[in-house]
């Protein structure tokens, strides 16, 4: 009985050590993934910030810039590129929306985002677009890796449909958060106009025949969360100016936007707890089950190894017993 304890003991040690780095090195990778109809939206704003009036053609103080950014998984789309791509694949469909203190917009630039739904790498595919442009992403946007190292990465600006280096600037807490700070600065560049103006009957076409050009620059902040790779925040220095041509009445150059653009504070409680409850799940798979199924092995297997070592000790011999004293005669 001792001895077949002692083997189903060995089995399910050899079983749970086995699982550890299974769990971790197999499962984490195919399970630990963005789900391919994920929805989700962000408000941040600018307060106090400076907002061209394009009636004036002059920059004026506004006491708010609000940016609303959806991204919308597209579950057909993602389906469609994955049978040629042969992994899981992610197709956001997003749009940065901005509009002044009046409600009224100031621009509006969609774009479709596509994914491998666990690296995060880029998956170059038909409808990889910018505002309707054809673009060819290189690097991160929006969200780093699971398990996000202490090191740089590359990181896509939409604005400028360029890749730049996106710098590790240390470990911080953020919210009782253990976070990574990265910070990305893209210098003065010149960027194509929006597809939609904000005034009725204005074109980037009719724009760019003036001779008039729009330029960009901006300070990028993100907070990230290292085990599930998700920013908690982020914040932009962002600045936009027109420069030259007859649109701005000899003037050299205008400001069309500055300002220090945060995230709202409701979204920061809320991404705050959904990144924390994202974290738990991803631990259970690279730390909690994996570290607790080896102990678990190790404990079974010292069970094990002392119960055959008890089954194997010989019996103690039974005790000799007294010799009957030989009578005594007289």
């Amino acid at each position: 009985m001792r001895r077949t304890t002692s083997l189903i003991l060995l089995a399910l040690a050899v079983f749970f050590t086995a699982l550890s780095p299974l769990l971790r090195w197999y499962a984490f990778p195919r399970l630990a993934k963005i789900p391919a109809n994920q929805y989700q939206d962000m408000v941040l704003e600018a307060k106090d910030a400076t907002l061209l009036d394009y009636g004036t053609m002059r920059a004026k103080q506004v006491p708010e810039v609000t940016i609303v950014q959806t991204l919308k998984g597209n579950v057909e789309a993602s389906d469609r590129i994955e049978k040629t791509a042969g992994k899981d694949v992610v197709v956001w469909d997003g749009l940065s929306y901005v509009q002044g203190p009046d409600g009224k917009m100031v621009s509006r630039i969609p774009e479709r985002y596509i994914f491998d739904a666990h690296s995060q790498e880029p998956v170059h595919a038909t409808g990889e677009t910018v505002d309707g442009d054809p673009v060819k992403r290189e690097g991160i946007e929006f969200k780093w890796p699971f398990l996000t190292e202490k090191r740089d990465y590359e990181y896509f600006d939409a604005q400028t449909r360029t890749t730049n280096p996106i710098h590790y600037k240390g470990t911080r807490t953020f919210r009782g958060v253990h976070v990574y700070y990265f910070e990305q600065t893209i210098p003065w560049t010149k960027v194509p106009f929006p597809k939609t103006m904000p005034v009725q009957g204005i074109t980037p076409e009719s724009v760019a025949r003036t001779g008039t050009t729009r330029w960009y620059t901006t300070v990028r902040r993100f907070w990230v969360e290292p085990v599930t790779g998700a920013p908690v925040y982020g914040e932009e220095i962002h600045k936009e100016e027109l420069r030259g041509g007859t649109l701005l009445g000899g003037r050299d150059r205008v400001t069309a936007f500055a300002g220090h653009v945060k995230m709202r504070e409701d979204y920061i409680g809320h991404t705050v707890a959904l990144v924390k409850h994202n974290r738990t799940v991803v631990l259970l798979l690279t730390s909690y089950l994996p570290w607790g199924f080896l102990a678990l092995g190790l404990v079974l297997l010292s069970l094990s190894l002392y119960l055959e070592a008890r089954g194997r000790r010989p019996a103690d011999p039974a005790p000799a017993q007294a010799a009957e004293p030989e009578p005594v005669s007289a």
